[in-house]
């Protein structure tokens, strides 16, 4: 019955995995149709103010806030300063300036080796050599896939210090959540962060004159897939799997979000694909696999000194 349930857990993990990187592709994907005409601030408040009210309005019918304390909200709320507030606006402003999509989430996939090094000062957990390997695979992998991106932008170099920040932002906000002692259900974590970054895009919109969406079905439509993925299901799944699979493990699946990207940038965008990023891709497999290989290893041992 345990290996029946091993399984399913294992199955499980996988499906949320996989969804987890489609859903946070789009993440890049969308604001790149959705920002030609509209500014990407517009977009962000009227994706976060409705779903906020929703979500607000979920918990408390729910009562899935039943025990959270005022100091549970205060640390949630700072971690949605940096992982949902601060990730979003620089990802939408690079995306918004013409940087390729896959050239964004390149920097975006810096972000599991700085999490890598950060994880023993930081936190106290062991990165193991073959996980470093994977690391370090997975990043030469990125590279391949997104290389012939670099140079087909139009943006100022300026432009490229916003991916830059949106990876600070979430590492900020994943190791803020990771050394917090604050565990409130996801729901709750979503609720929390999104109310706080619709409250601060309402404030900076209404002061830069972007609060009026456009009256387009088109925008509609970007508000409700932008809404769904990138923020519900991506996002939601980005917690959920933290504490799943760990954070190491969850980091060296972020490299899989620039082949993803690319794919799709390539199919819908027109962005290049070439017998490069495939070696790239193949890469990324491996290395995934390597951390993952490591991080499976690390729970039986702690399992078995745990017995």
């Amino acid at each position: 019955m345990s290996k029946q349930i091993g399984v399913l857990r294992g199955v499980l993990t996988a499906a949320a995995a996989a969804a987890f990187i489609v859903t946070w592709s789009s993440g890049f994907i969308i604001p790149a149709f959705a920002t030609v005409d509209v500014a990407p601030l517009t977009l962000l408040v009227w994706r976060f103010v409705p779903l906020a009210i929703v979500l607000l309005l979920i918990v408390r019918v729910s009562g899935a806030a039943k025990g959270v304390t005022r100091r549970d909200v205060r640390t949630q709320a700072l971690i949605g300063l940096f992982a949902q507030f601060g990730y979003c606006a620089a990802v939408y402003g690079a995306v918004a300036t013409g940087i390729a999509t896959g050239t964004v989430a390149l920097i975006d996939a810096v972000q599991p080796l700085i999490v890598a090094v950060l994880v023993g000062p930081i936190l106290g957990l062991r990165v193991r050599g073959s996980q470093w390997a994977g690391l370090a695979l997975g990043a030469v992998g990125v590279l391949l896939v997104v290389r012939s991106q670099f140079g087909s932008s139009a943006a100022p170099p300026i432009a490229y210090l916003l991916p830059a920040t949106a990876m600070v932002c979430l590492i900020v906000g994943t190791f803020l959540q990771r050394r917090s002692a604050v565990r409130t259900g996801v729901l709750v974590t979503l609720a929390i962060h999104v109310t706080v970054t619709a409250v601060l895009l309402l404030a900076v919109s209404a002061a830069t004159g972007s609060l009026v969406p456009p009256a387009s079905a088109s925008f509609l439509l970007a508000v409700v897939l932008t809404a769904l993925f990138p923020t519900l299901a991506a996002y939601g799944l980005y917690w959920w799997l933290l504490r799943r699979v760990g954070i190491t493990a969850l980091q060296a699946l972020l490299f899989l979000i620039a082949p993803a990207t690319a794919i799709a940038g390539g199919i819908l965008l027109g962005e290049p694909l070439t017998i490069v990023t495939f070696v790239g891709f193949a890469l990324c497999g491996l290395g995934v696999a390597a951390v993952l290989r490591g991080e499976a290893k690390t729970r039986r041992e702690q399992s078995a000194l745990a017995a």
